[in-house]
């Protein structure tokens, strides 16, 4: 066989650059938006690839594109050609610099309190990495494509993924300081149940882990209810009922106070969850590794550790 016809039989490596670009956002526009080209080129490029490698290397999910078989042996192949360009890149000196995006899934108090910070302290060595947040309380996802990370509470039941628990986490009862001046302070569970509750929207609660208000305290009227745990603190703090808060947000506040700690401790665990390919991605390692200290040097406020005030 010719040089000339071997050659006419591999891959160009412009395309699998771009389908790993495709595996790792999961759509074709994300992909072009990342690679700033339009997504017919992007549609051009797989087609071509899978053209040279005579098979399919995507099939379409509902939550968008994953990798065949054959797909998984070129993003690998991919993953060699792009370490092999940050070699050559490396005469610049700029080789240890993560670049790129990376998705991640979470809750909002977990967002805000601990992977915000976590990935700011990130980006102060590595100012080229991009990170994009989606604050949700969801289970985790069967399909994630365009998911790098998901942060969930409560240990996941997924195929194809990995995951692991990242701590625990405390519930409590919080009420507002001016709310007991005027309704007075429950010393029993029985005065508790007398209070409307703050929590989460009960038709729309999508994690059974965080239910024990139902399981607790069945008899607790709702007040307000909100998808977003930000909304429960701030009722609380108005004076909409008890809240049903993590420790480590109403621990924040020092006009909330905590009620009943002994009997309402409810303690619940944080996963996380991955797509087998992603910890192969520099970017994606090294936010799970911040996420990942960050969650243990904030132990002590997950555990409620100023809730004795």
């Amino acid at each position: 066989m010719s040089f000339e016809s071997a050659s006419a039989s591999l891959p160009n490596p412009d395309d699998l650059l771009i389908l790993l670009a495709v595996a790792r956002t999961g759509r074709f526009t994300s992909a072009a938006d990342s690679l700033g080209v339009n997504h017919t080129t992007v549609s051009r490029r797989i087609t071509a690839l899978e053209k040279a490698l005579d098979g399919r290397v995507l099939s379409r999910t509902v939550g968008g594109w994953e990798l065949t078989e054959l797909g998984k042996r070129a993003f690998n192949a991919a993953e060699n050609v792009e370490s092999a360009i940050s070699i050559l890149n490396g005469a610049t000196g700029e080789s240890h610099q993560l670049s790129g995006v990376v998705r991640l899934s979470a809750t909002d108090g977990f967002s805000a309190y601990i992977a915000a910070p976590a990935i700011a302290a990130l980006q102060r060595t590595h100012p080229f990495l991009r990170v994009e947040i989606v604050t949700v309380t969801r289970r985790a996802l069967q399909h994630r494509s365009g998911l790098d990370i998901e942060v969930v509470v409560g240990e996941p039941q997924t195929h194809r993924a990995e995951s692991f628990r990242l701590g625990y986490y405390l519930l409590g009862m919080y009420a507002s300081r001016d709310y007991l001046a005027e309704h007075g302070t429950p010393a029993t569970v029985a005065e508790l149940t007398q209070h409307p509750l703050v929590y989460f929207v009960d038709a729309m609660l999508l994690v059974d882990d965080l239910d024990a208000p139902r399981r607790l305290v069945p008899s607790m009227r709702a007040s307000l209810s909100s998808t977003n745990v930000f909304v429960h603190v701030e009722a609380t703090r108005a004076g909409a009922g008890i809240g049903f808060l993590p420790c480590f947000m109403g621990d924040q506040h020092p006009d909330l106070v905590r009620l009943l700690p002994d009997q309402f401790q409810e303690q619940l665990q944080y996963w996380m969850v991955l797509r087998q390919d992603s910890l192969h991605q520099p970017a994606v390692a090294a936010v799970v590794a911040a996420l990942r200290a960050q969650t243990s040097e904030f132990t002590a406020s997950l555990l409620g550790g100023a809730s004795s005030r």
